[in-house]
């Protein structure tokens, strides 16, 4: 009779798995967006006339900056198996309450510190109905995203607040030097960072992975699954509340409709680099990957002088690949699995039927 596999040889066959699985890195999802990403590039830079110019490295990362930001706290949500469809109007209610508070002559940062903390607000509204009310964060954020976009019409209503700071709006666009990076690009690295350190080299990193296999389980090695849901959830109404933020200096202009649409550009991103849709895997690194290579598949589409209308197709087609290609995957993977358990038990039964030699 066998015995059970104790802590040690569990901790030990984990170990064997990863040492095998560590040459093989490069054939992770993540990996593969960023080669992807890389070809991409190169074929741009290569075949696309005007692509490969400061110029259009500026223009590319100013537009991908708002999705980027709001898809690191997108990342962590979506690999605990929730979602936040919410981000979008969280951005837009932002920049309306900005937009309100300078147009009545607050200061220039009081008006973004209450704008900002309005996303946090928003967020943990968020949070609250779904960690501590266990409702499903579909339904929560698809109810929230109509309300916050409501609330930003009903606080600016159909108006534009315009004429900005000069000086705020000009760092914005500025550059760093003649590499037509932006200057606001630094900080954003920063935070890319740090997003990146905290889920995959910390403990609380390491509960967020445990919840999107199993709340269960999470919660029976000591992970408080409620609070860290509220924390992530006020994490994304913050930043999205900083992109709400950086749009409206951007295009200096304050409106109820800012950045509408861009949740399902987020996701689409979000999902390509990378992570389940069904919690448990993902990485900072190939989320990063992923929105930079639709950020660059739009802005080559734009050169081309191709409409908005397959711009949205494409994004589209691209979420859907995203959640489509991942399950295709392990079901070949599983087909393959069971074809060679299949021919080994094949091969006992022949080898036991001849019998010793």
């Amino acid at each position: 009779m066998s015995s059970a596999p104790t802590t040690v040889d569990t901790t030990v066959a984990l170990t064997d798995e990863a040492t095998e699985a560590g040459p093989r890195w490069w054939a992770g999802r993540d990996a593969i967006m960023i080669f992807v990403l890389i070809a991409f590039l190169l074929y741009a830079a290569l075949f696309i006339p005007r692509f490969a110019t400061p110029v259009t490295a500026g223009f590319l990362l100013l537009d991908v900056i708002p999705t980027l930001l709001i898809a690191l706290p997108m990342t962590l949500i979506i690999v605990t198996g929730e979602i936040d469809l919410s981000v979008a109007s969280i951005a837009g209610l932002t920049s309306a309450v900005m937009g309100v508070l300078w147009a009545a002559g607050t200061g220039i940062w009081v008006a973004v510190g209450i704008a900002v903390l309005c996303g946090a607000v928003a967020g943990a509204l968020n949070g609250v109905l779904i960690a501590y009310l266990g409702l499903p964060s579909l339904a929560v954020t698809i109810g929230t995203l109509a309300l916050y976009r409501g609330l930003a019409l009903v606080v600016i209503g159909d108006n534009a607040v315009a004429n900005f700071p000069p000086a705020l709006t000009a760092w914005v666009s500025s550059k760093i030097g003649g590499t037509g990076i932006p200057t606001v690009m630094i900080p954003i690295v920063v935070l890319v960072v740090v997003f990146g350190l905290l889920l995959h080299k910390t403990a609380f990193g390491r509960g967020i992975y445990a919840m999107g296999y199993s709340t269960d389980a999470a919660r029976f090695v000591g992970i408080n699954v409620e609070r860290t849901k509220l924390l992530l959830y006020i994490a994304s109404g913050l930043v999205s509340a900083a992109a709400g933020v950086f749009w409206t200096l951007r295009y200096t202009s304050a409106r109820s409709d800012n950045a509408s649409g861009l949740e399902l550009l987020v996701i689409a991103a979000v999902l390509l680099g990378g992570v389940s849709i069904f919690g448990g895997k993902g990485s900072i690194p190939g989320v990063v990957a992923g929105v930079l290579l639709i950020g660059s598949l739009n802005y080559a589409l734009r050169l081309g002088r191709i409409s908005d209308v397959v711009l949205v197709t494409v994004t589209g087609l691209l979420l859907i690949a995203s959640v489509v290609a991942p399950s295709l995957g392990a079901g070949i993977g599983r087909m393959r699995h069971a074809r060679s358990i299949r021919t080994q038990v094949a091969g006992m039964k022949k080898e036991a039927s001849e019998g010793p030699g």
